[in-house]
């Protein structure tokens, strides 16, 4: 069975692969089972070519205050923490808006009689 579980922001599955097959290291191995110079291949290929971590988060939020200080469609969304990429915010959208907040003032009216 193969899982790639990773715990570094950046790596997802298939650069964990990647980085296995530069690294000429079994993939379905596991961390315990690791030797030193397994580890240190590893460490020389990530450094090699892939950004992680505060680099990367570092980079993103560049990216993000770039578009927003243009005055971009996407930077005026990242502003008003609206979902970015085009999804539908009449019904969902609910993790990037907040929890749904009651509108004051909305009972219903009883007719009289």
């Amino acid at each position: 069975m193969e899982v790639a579980l990773t715990y570094i922001y950046g790596v997802g599955t298939s650069t964990a692969k990647k980085i296995c097959a530069d690294a000429k290291v079994d993939k379905n191995k596991k961390t315990d089972d690791l030797s030193e110079t397994d580890l240190q291949n590893i460490r020389e290929a990530m450094e090699k070519d892939i950004r992680v971590e505060g680099d990367l988060r570092r980079e993103i939020s560049l990216a993000i205050k770039r578009l927003v200080d243009l005055g971009t469609y996407r930077g005026n969304r990242h502003r008003k923490g609206l979902p970015v990429r085009g999804q539908r915010t009449h019904s969902n959208a609910r993790t990037r808006k907040g929890p749904a907040v009651a509108i004051a003032g909305k009972k219903s009216v009883k007719a009289m009689k």
